[in-house]
């Protein structure tokens, strides 16, 4: 009887420390770029909702800052969103820099004319956000 609790206790010793059981290890940087650069700001926003590896991940936000959520009606919200999670992502794994900052706050452009659509009184609005983190989000 005592062998067997002995190779039992074993077994699942083993078991840990192979990661049966646990939550699967994610590679931080690479899942943060995929959400960040290569799935849809709908996608991003619905596993932001999830709260996707919250243990590794950062997902808080101040919306827009100080400028308007919702300017003139447009949902400006979610690129928001997505822009914070790069900039607070980037920084806590200590890969924010001049030229990452760049490409996060480009990708917030994006994905603010993706709001816009074409509509352009919507798009100078969007280029105001853009020229805003431009100045003020700097490291």
């Amino acid at each position: 009887m005592a062998l067997r609790s002995l190779l039992v206790c074993g077994a699942a010793a083993l078991a840990l420390i192979a990661g049966a059981g646990t939550a699967q290890a994610i590679d931080v940087p690479a899942t943060t770029d995929k959400y960040l650069f290569s799935i849809s700001l709908p996608q991003f926003e619905q596993i932001r909702g999830t709260n996707a590896n919250a243990d590794v991940l950062d997902w808080s936000s101040d919306g827009c800052s100080w400028s308007p959520d919702k300017p003139l009606g447009w949902n400006f919200l979610p690129a928001c969103h997505r822009h914070d999670f790069g900039y607070r992502n980037y920084k806590k794994q200590n890969r924010f820099g001049h030229d990452t900052r760049l490409r996060i706050d480009d990708n917030l452009k994006r994905d603010l004319y993706g709001i816009c659509g074409s509509n352009p009184a919507c798009r100078k609005t969007a280029d105001l956000y853009y020229a805003a983190v431009r100045k003020f989000g700097g490291p």
